[in-house]
């Protein structure tokens, strides 16, 4: 006997112990030997992190593909793992330390921090893996992998030391993104730019001839960062300024430092912002860099790691200048006291012109929280140039495809203008550069420290002491061997050849440049072979009112709050029926619960076949269905398998749950039980015709398990276990075959039946729509039908009364006066109000309210017109205009749908 309410929890506790039992996810299941291979890998999440709701979405989606598919017969492995996450961890575990009152990092040593970090992931790294199973996802958790696993160690030595050989990855001195907490590079993917505001000082610097003497003119140049004019190494305007067209070629002295530094022409001068003249600091900004490379100028750093002004011992901050003594006590200042500093300074030589107030972008580290610097240092790069000429054929060709199609713009933009990679970062947990080198500044590249030994010893004719490099790999490199390090290369194993290249990547648009370009690169360099066919990236979740989240706003949605409160099927349902392509989510948990709802329905559906005496007959065939009402049903439930798979061939997740949604809660639920319950509680019904009724209820039920179990896995497993009970052979629902209902569809029923849905339905919406009070009974009038309808009608003449409340039918040969029509497949139905509704006054209120909808409507597209607030407005509140137009449209549409009803209103 079931259960009189579904229980989440003790439900999924009970149907997980049972998948695992069964070993239900493993890939290379014996009876599944010949089968066709399907792989997904999961975008490992840090091993430092918890489930939040973009990884709940992630997962559920790649989780229903899986199970599909499983349930099509394939051979399925996803491919689970985690990632070390360098910075991420490491700072943990340092903060960690810090709240225990434990030596911090420097004072333990690299080896003893690392002991610490290791304990660390051992004791609650894997936290996340737990709740990945409870949300349900179905990985096979046998090949669990970690970035830093002995053989995916070795596969990223490996890559690191052919790409050396192959002259692809190389040791230069550029810029980065700097953090100066840290001391470390990252990547932009880490870089958070914050909105703040600034000022902008404009600053006077004299020209001087060519002697270097004073010629009494000047140049203006407006900054944000006026701490860092002390590296400046020319000042640039644009070759087409008029305004200074006889100062190009022409010197300035550089105030303070006293370094006299050249006027160059530059299009990266913009003449309508600030003076038109700009500083050039290529040690300190990015797009400086790129001006100082094109004009041959040397940067010149003037901070140090930590930020501070690093003037003293500067060498080239001295060369060719006699800095002002007040200039070099600067050095060792805090970059922004030395701000205030100088521009003190230069006010008192009156060389400030003005000050402006300034609202703009600043880079800050996402866990760090401090200003990010542009930084030259000595970094490893690889050049990633030809490997992504590469991945670009790769999409043209059509190996790879992405989903939606208009990510593939966005993926061509990104490589086709790909800068070097960076790929070392200054930290202490990650994969070390295998990378040693002698007293004399020789690089030896080996897989080991003794291979290492014996290239420099057999170089400098004799033993040879070397220091290995200090810096570890950028968390990305050994991500972007995922696919396949995971599977076994570099070695040839036969997971590998079964399962590589894998299927699809399920991950978010926000890393499509950061890990999936990169994975398309290395993929195909190094096995020669695209990495997966197809990328899914889905949308972010934000909050109820389309807000992103954020700690600081105090709207983080916790996925595992949501599970325990509504059960993981009702968060997962939630989660597919929202993932419309190329649109973010807005998710609260009004939704979750709604769908939770749905879960009950459809518990309290399977216990009211169960107490109305539904049977699963292993010997039933529906093919062989006789009733109308159950060809009926069988034939929808037909359409349904149809229309799911279809979507999710197509990766459309929400209309594959709206579909299913609509046959189990408007079909199954809604119409085919209540149409069905005078057959199975009524007196005096032909016994056969309630057993196939009983028969066709419990079969549906269980197609009903198997459609709904890529989403919704918990309920349909013990919904199958609870129907299938003492069936041979049943099995889990996870390992059954996919729905077959191919040869169901019954025109000749569906018309019968869908006449008497379609018209109860319409009756309903028109008297809603025209305000009947609810227990009103009204009169139905069918005009001018053939005998056919007349017989029909005549069928479920009863059926019709009760579910549209109608006091009478009758047949008539012209609507009546002062009754709403509707059209019904062909057939006029009038519904005669006068003395039950003021249809003038109806009339009335609607043609209000649609003059205000159609004012409001062209408020919205007022504002989505005018292309300045188009550009200025957060991406979620234009989305929130959006949304709202469509809703008011969708309103409109049926306001003038009941006017239309609504006839001779005299």
């Amino acid at each position: 006997m079931m259960d009189k309410t579904f229980d989440p929890a003790a439900v999924e506790a009970r149907v997980g112990a049972a998948w695992e039992a069964e070993g239900a996810f493993r890939a290379g299941r014996p009876e599944r030997a010949g089968a066709e291979p399907y792989c997904i890998v999961i975008p490992p999440p840090n091993v430092t992190g918890s489930l939040h709701i973009g990884h709940a979405l992630n997962n559920t989606l790649q989780d229903i593909l899986c199970r599909f598919e499983r349930m099509r017969g394939r051979d399925v492995l996803w491919q689970p793992g985690t990632d070390h996450a360098g910075i991420a961890t490491q700072m943990v575990v340092e903060r960690r330390l810090m709240e225990t009152q434990q030596p911090g990092r420097r004072e333990l040593g690299r080896e003893a921090f690392l002991e610490k970090v290791w304990a660390w992931k051992a004791e609650s790294g894997g936290a996340i893996v737990g709740q990945l199973k409870r949300l349900g996802a179905s990985c096979d958790w046998s090949r669990e992998r970690f970035t830093m696993d002995e053989g995916l160690s070795q596969a990223v030595l490996k890559t690191f030391v052919d790409l050396h050989a192959q002259g692809l990855i190389y040791r230069d001195k550029r810029l980065v993104n700097w953090d100066p907490k840290f001391q470390t590079a990252i990547s932009d993917l880490e870089v958070l730019q914050v909105e703040t505001k600034g000022h902008l000082w404009y600053f006077d610097y004299p020209v001087v001839d060519e002697a270097g003497a004073l010629t009494g003119e000047t140049i203006t140049v407006a900054t944000t960062r006026p701490e860092t004019m002390l590296g400046d190494t020319a000042v640039a305007v644009h070759p087409e300024d008029e305004r200074y067209t006889t100062l190009v070629g022409k010197r300035v002295l550089l105030p303070l430092v006293r370094r006299p530094i050249p006027i160059v022409a530059d299009t990266y001068s913009d003449p309508e912002k600030g003076t038109g003249a700009v500083k050039i600091t290529p040690a300190h900004d990015f797009n400086d860099f790129e001006v100082g490379k094109r004009h041959s100028l040397r940067p010149i750093n003037v901070l140090d790691e930590e930020g501070q002004m690093l003037l003293v011992g500067n060498d080239a901050f001295f060369e060719g200048a006699e800095p002002e003594p007040p200039a070099l006590e600067l050095h060792g200042l805090d970059r922004a006291v030395a701000r205030k500093r100088v521009v003190a300074l230069m006010e008192e030589r009156g060389l400030l012109l003005k000050i402006e107030p300034n609202a703009h972008a600043v880079p800050h580290g996402d866990r760090s929280g401090v200003v990010i610097e542009p930084y030259l240092t000595d970094q490893w790069y690889v050049n990633v140039k030809p490997l992504a000429e590469r991945a670009l054929q790769a999409v043209r060709d059509g190996q790879t495809r992405f989903v939606p199609e208009n990510n593939e713009k966005v993926f061509f933009q990104w490589l086709t203008n790909i800068e070097p990679w960076c790929i070392s970062r200054q930290l202490w947990w990650g994969h070390q550069i295998p990378v040693w080198y002698d007293e004399e500044g020789g690089i030896y590249v080996a897989m080991s420290e003794a291979e290492a030994q014996a290239k420099a010893d057999a170089a400098r004719g004799g033993p040879v002491t070397l220091r290995r490099d200090e810096d570890v790999l950028d968390t990305w490199f050994s991500s972007a061997l995922w696919p396949f390090s995971t599977l076994g290369w570099p070695e040839t194993t036969p997971e590998l050849a079964r399962y590589y290249p894998t299927n699809t990547l399920v991950t978010g648009k926000d890393i499509l440049f950061f890990w999936v370009a990169r994975m398309m690169m290395m993929g195909l360099h190094l096995t020669d072979k695209v990495p997966f066919d197809t990328v899914y990236l889905h949308a972010l979740v934000r909050d109820a009112t389309g807000a992103k989240m954020s700690k600081s706003k105090g709207n983080v949605v916790d996925p595992i709050g949501l599970i325990e409160q509504y059960g993981a099927d009702a968060l997962r349902f939630t989660l597919a029926a929202l993932a419309a392509p190329g649109r973010d989510i807005k998710l609260g948990p009004n939704q979750v619960e709604s769908y939770r709802n749905f879960a009950t329905k459809l518990w309290n559906a399977s216990r009211f076949a169960e107490l109305n005496g539904c049977r699963l007959d292993p010997a039933f065939r529906p093919e062989s269905a006789n009733a109308v009402l159950n060809r009926w049903a069988l034939g929808e439930a037909a359409r349904a398998v149809t229309e799911v798979g279809t979507a999710l061939d197509a990766y459309r997740f929400n209309d594959a749950a709206a579909a299913a949604y609509r046959f189990v809660w408007n079909i199954f639920c809604d119409w085919y039980l209540e149409l069905a319950k005078p057959v199975l509680q009524g007196e005096g019904v032909d016994a056969a015709l309630k057993d196939e009724t009983q028969k066709t209820i419990a079969f549906l039920i269980d197609q009903i398990a198997k459609l709904l179990h890529p989403f919704m896995p918990f309920l349909t497993e013990e919904l199958w276990a609870i129907k299938g009970e003492g069936i041979a052979d049943r099995g889990l629902l996870t390992l059954a075959p996919w729905p077959d209902l191919s040869g169901l569809a019954d025109s000749s029923a569906e018309s019968e039946v869908g006449v008497v849905v379609d018209l109860v339905s319409e009756i309903r919406s028109a008297r809603s729509e025209t305000n009947v009070p609810a227990g009103a009974q009204i009169p139905l009038a069918l005009v001018a039908v053939d005998e056919s309808v007349r017989e029909r009608v005549g069928h479920w003449h009863d059926t019709l009364l009760r579910l549209a409340r109608l006091s009478e039918i009758r047949f008539v040969a012209e609507a009546p006066k002062n009754s709403v029509q509707l059209l019904v497949r062909g057939t006029v139905a009038a519904l005669p109000l006068e003395g039950i509704v003021d249809l003038g006054a109806e009339v009335a209120r609607l043609r209000k309210e649609e003059g205000r909808t159609v004012t409001e409507i062209g408020k919205i597209d007022s504002k989505l017109g005018n292309a300045d607030f188009v550009a200025r407005a957060p991406e979620d509140v234009i989305e929130e205009q959006r949304e709202r137009r469509d809703s008011e449209a969708a309103k409109l549409e049926k306001i003038r749908e009941a006017l239309a009803r609504l006839t001779d209103q005299s």
